[in-house]
């Protein structure tokens, strides 16, 4: 047996740095590992994510817009600090140790959260007045909240990565169980949340937030201990040094080189005659024509040609160019994916204070939670990723003669279209909502006697969506990354969800200051009977729709990469 069949062709070593063995290293056998860890990972996020709207406002005293954004400010530096967990990976540590480290980090927040609900000291003082936490209450409250945001961020851009590095994509059926990992492991991070947001907010509404954040906290630790123990199985990928400083190096190369004329004949760019790329665990790329200026970091020079060694602040080769095309070509999508962002972030927001104020009793003894309605969310979400898998791919593929059915940009705008019925759904509940207050005069009521369950379709309708999207986007940005640049590609993807969630916060910020002009209650009111929540939900829609629209063209525009060779 040769060693390409002995040994992984994507330069994947062991923790113990030796070449991998695809026998006895990777693929599905690995995978349990990653997401068992990823499933009780998410669900420690969404057990205290969920509900935390609620939680600050009851708890830490804070209206509707206040606490609104404050979840949103927060959850979108969830989304954000990955940029710093994904530089660490490529760079120096590699997504092995980013996902180590960071967990930690992230447990030891959950545990001061869970300290901050459960002791005395920490706990603000309530009455029937409400509560009146002190500045140093809320401060700890904060700290742990960061502290965790900080943790995600070394999680969330690295596991689905590392998920992917299971598998060799020098091998045709090991690169076709890898596209099939996205959609189960996206599956183990919505089994995760069902529990969250169905069992967890129970618990804290009914039971204690002690007890409601004390699971989470426990969840993570689980989580720690997956991860480690399939640490034998791991195929990891070496650290290929700062991406940043390879990307500067281009831009500085070619506008020292800005008045020097591209060959016509590409081939006469510079790039190794190695198979192997430079770089550290990434393929060779081949040249492409779009953003032809940054050719010019790869024009060698008579004084170039005079030098032993390349200095790659003058001379790039042409792989080194076309990662900086890749990212700049990406970045449209990227920027495409913000609006959605937006529209997901109402769940765990305006969703939930849309349910306080209708009847939420199942029977005469039972209450559910306002935020438990994400258990909607979840289950579409479990319900749409095996039906995609098992039946959408198989169907459409007869059609299109696509490997995937759908290419991942048409899963991705598919989604994009379902969440604009997912706003236009939450628009019409509301409109009708108000409707009946106002026709029964129940302005001052806090709660109405419409069923909380007419909310189930919006709910669904997003699930739906991020199987289109969120999935799409998680393989879109694996597949098209540059090899030493997934972890921060991953990142990048992630970021469009943190500005999802400012933009959600801007949105608030700027509605809420516009229409309470004049002493007027404005759209988003404190007692959301005297306010027009309908047309927040209804400019969610339009942005929506435009969005779609330029989301259409940029598809179009966007040419796949093309790789050759393996990575050293």
């Amino acid at each position: 047996m040769t060693d390409d069949n002995i040994y992984t062709n994507d330069g994947t070593i062991t923790l113990k740095k030796k070449r991998a063995k695809r026998s006895k290293t990777g693929n599905w056998k690995a995978c349990p590992f990653i997401l068992g860890n990823e499933c009780c990972e998410r669900l420690a996020y969404y057990g205290m994510s969920t509900n935390l709207v609620n939680y600050l406002s009851d708890r830490l005293g804070q209206g509707s817009v206040r606490a609104s954004t404050n979840v949103s400010n927060w959850s979108g530096t969830c989304y954000a600090t990955p940029l710093l967990g994904a530089f660490l990976a490529d760079a120096y540590f590699g997504r092995y140790w980013t996902i180590a480290s960071f967990s930690i980090i992230y447990f030891f927040g959950m545990t001061l959260l869970t300290l901050s609900a459960s002791l005395k000291v920490l706990q603000p003082h309530c009455d029937t007045d409400g509560c009146q936490p002190s500045s140093a209450q809320t401060t700890v409250t904060f700290v742990a909240l960061y502290m965790i945001a900080l943790g995600t961020g070394g999680i969330k851009p690295c596991v689905s990565s590392f998920g992917a590095d299971q598998f060799d994509e020098s091998d045709v059926k090991e690169r076709k169980k890898k596209s099939s990992f996205f959609n189960w492991f996206y599956l183990s991070i919505n089994i995760g949340a069902l529990f969250a947001s169905s069992v967890l907010v129970w618990i804290q509404m009914n039971v204690g937030w002690g007890w409601g954040f004390g699971v989470p906290a426990v969840a993570m630790a689980i989580a720690v201990v997956f991860f480690f123990s399939g640490s034998s199985l791991y195929r990891i990928q070496k650290p290929s040094g700062s991406p940043f400083v390879r990307l500067t190096q281009v831009v500085i190369a070619s506008f020292r080189k800005i008045n020097v004329k591209v060959p016509k004949d590409k081939s006469l760019l510079f790039e190794t005659t190695d198979a192997e790329s430079q770089i550290v665990g990434s393929r060779k790329l081949e040249h492409t024509d779009k953003l032809r200026f940054f050719d010019k970091a790869a024009v060698e020079t008579d004084s170039d040609r005079g030098k032993t060694s390349n200095n790659p602040w003058k001379l790039c080769t042409v792989t080194q160019v076309e990662e900086l095309k890749s990212i700049l070509g990406l970045l449209p999508v990227w920027a495409s994916g913000i609006i959605f962002a937006a529209v997901y972030s109402q769940m765990s927001t305006m969703f939930v204070l849309q349910g306080n104020t209708m009847d939420q009793h199942i029977g005469p003894n039972f209450k559910i939670p306002s935020a438990s309605l994400s258990i909607f969310d979840t289950l579409s979400v479990i319900f749409w990723a095996p039906v995609y898998e098992r039946i959408i791919i198989p169907l459409v593929r007869r059609y299109t003669h696509h490997e995937r059915g759908f290419t991942q940009l048409q899963r991705m705008g598919i989604g994009l279209l379902i969440s604009l019925f997912s706003m236009m759904a939450a628009a019409g509940l509301e409109v009708f909502r108000l409707d009946y207050v106002k026709k029964n005069n129940l302005y001052d009521d806090e709660t109405i006697p419409i069923s909380i369950f007419w909310q189930v379709p919006q709910y669904f309708l997003i699930g739906c969506a991020e199987v289109f999207t969120f999935i799409g986007q998680l393989e879109f940005f694996y597949d098209q990354a540059p090899d030493a640049m997934r972890s921060l590609c991953s990142a990048l993807s992630l970021t469009t969800i943190a500005l999802g969630n400012y933009l959600s916060t801007l949105l608030v910020t700027v509605v809420a200051k516009v229409t309470t002009k004049n002493g007027k209650p404005g759209w988003i009111a404190d007692n959301l009977n005297e306010g027009h929540l309908d047309y927040f939900f209804a400019l969610l829609a339009v942005l929506s729709l435009l969005n779609l629209v330029v989301y259409v063209f940029i598809a179009k525009c966007y040419t796949y990469k093309k790789v050759s060779g393996y990575p050293n």
